[in-house]
């Protein structure tokens, strides 16, 4: 099933629940876009070459405006991220999937230039115990319905409590309430982790009981790419003015325009894109003059910026079965190296991709690289034995210690929902202009919620 789809409850449950329908524009294929609308040759500054600033930018230049991007890394893509490091696996280090294809407008875009993608069967899960074996029938259906039980308490938890709360809060209610085992405990645990925090990059303490879920879904199956992410990232910055290694430091805005204050300068324009990671803005390391809305504030410092690390292992053979599209592990601890992406069922190189979610990738990133490396292979050793082979190479993701977005994506943390998202995303001043991941209360922490909201924050301009 599309994971993205085991825990939609909160949007029936919780009558607060508002969600912003897809703009008119959104809803059109591109070639159906509007095109040379622009009143005068205004000069939009986009600040940010993810995938979101990439959105806007083709659409605004569509419109006839002048635009200029500025990206604070060497490279376009922000959070997609492909590294070429080994010439015979693309690896994604940042985004991976796009969460259903059915409708998605990144599935549009990979089939319109036939970029191949392959569909992950999340059925087709093998899972080990802590001795190594694998869940005999009887245990994998007792999973699922532990899921079902799972989904069940929260929902009645939603529909009994006034306050939010976190999710751990009830989680924690119902473990001394029905007096589970150790054993039940501990399948409850990696459920916990493998469906929930790794799907929003937050602990369950973390994450809001009333609005973890909120949101729209796509319909059909999630997919990858064997060749890489940045195949759509090439396709979008395509004939864009970009200006690499442009540190924004200070953006001015006033009746007249925008400055835009970098390490290479200052740009000025009529309006500005402001596509900054959640994690940036909260960071506060770039100052905006005068400063923003109080609402605007709130939001920013009240919703949470998650963490989803990856540790990809080059191995000389496989050892493993290359049949599982996944492999997870029922550990003593949670978190710690619980599921892993069996690359070699996509694209037949020995390849093993482990992910690690909030509390436990935050420990692990204080690590050394053997650290992290000799922790996953005790994993993989307690699962198919001793004897297996040393990883020929690795690669690991620091998302959390990324300057440009010190973490992965957002999360609804207690206390927020979508009209928080929508805060963050409203205009200031009709010269700032807000997209990303973050702003989207439709399809946030996603790619495509990201390109969409560039979409909208270009409608918004056009809309003046």
């Amino acid at each position: 099933m599309n994971r993205r789809e085991f825990l939609k409850i909160t949007a029936v449950l919780v009558g607060a629940v508002t969600m912003n329908t897809c703009s008119e524009l959104e809803n059109l294929p591109e070639e159906e876009l509007p095109v040379n609308i622009a009143d005068e040759n205004e000069t939009i500054i986009v600040v940010g070459a993810g995938i979101a600033g990439l959105g806007a930018a083709q659409i605004l230049k569509k419109w006839s405006y002048k635009v200029i991007l500025l990206e604070a890394r060497s490279r376009v893509g922000g959070r997609i991220w492909t590294s070429r490091k080994w010439d015979d696996a693309p690896l994604d280090m940042g985004a991976s999937w796009i969460h259903g294809v059915s409708g998605n407008p990144i599935a549009e875009l990979a089939k319109e230039h036939q970029i191949k993608t392959v569909e992950t069967d999340y059925e087709n899960h093998w899972i080990y115990k802590a001795d190594g074996s694998e869940l005999t029938n009887a245990e994998y259906d007792d999973l699922e319905e532990y899921e079902s039980t799972i989904e069940k308490y929260i929902a009645d938890a939603i529909k009994e409590l006034d306050d939010d709360v976190s999710l751990k809060t009830i989680i924690d209610a119902a473990l001394a309430e029905e007096g589970v085992s150790a054993k039940e405990k501990q399948i409850i645990l990696y459920l916990l982790n493998t469906i929930i925090e790794h799907e929003y990059a937050a602990d369950i303490s973390e994450l809001s009981l009333f609005a973890f879920d909120e949101g729209k879904e796509y319909g059909g199956e999630d997919v990858i790419f064997p060749e890489g992410y940045d195949q759509i990232i090439e396709i979008l910055a395509e004939g864009l003015d970009i200006r690499l290694d442009a540190i924004v430091q200070h953006i001015e805005y006033e009746d007249t325009g925008v400055r835009i204050h970098t390490n290479k300068g200052i740009y000025e324009g009529d309006r500005a894109v402001i596509t900054l990671p959640l994690g940036v803005l909260k960071k506060g390391n770039v100052q905006f003059s005068p400063a923003l809305p109080s609402e605007k504030q709130d939001a920013i410092q009240s919703l949470g910026m998650g963490l989803l690390d990856k540790l990809y292992l080059h191995f000389p053979s496989i050892f493993w079965e290359k049949e599982a599209a996944l492999l997870g592990h029922l550990g003593e601890n949670k978190g710690e190296w619980a599921e892993w992406l069996n690359i070699a069922h996509y694209t037949n190189e020995p390849i093993l991709l482990g992910f690690n979610a909030a509390t436990f990738a935050r420990e692990v990133e204080g690590w050394s690289d053997q650290e992290i490396v000799d922790s996953a292979m005790a994993t993989l050793r307690n699962i198919f034995g001793t004897n297996i082979p040393d990883p020929l190479d690795w690669q690991i993701t620091r998302w959390a210690d990324d300057p440009f977005s010190w973490g992965s994506y957002s999360y609804l943390a207690p206390g927020t929902s979508s009209k928080t998202l929508k805060e963050l995303a409203k205009s200031v001043d009709s010269k700032l202009f807000f997209a990303g991941e973050a702003t989207s209360s439709d399809y946030q922490s996603t790619v495509h919620g990201a390109y969409l909201s560039g979409i909208r924050a270009a409608e918004e301009i056009w809309d003046i």
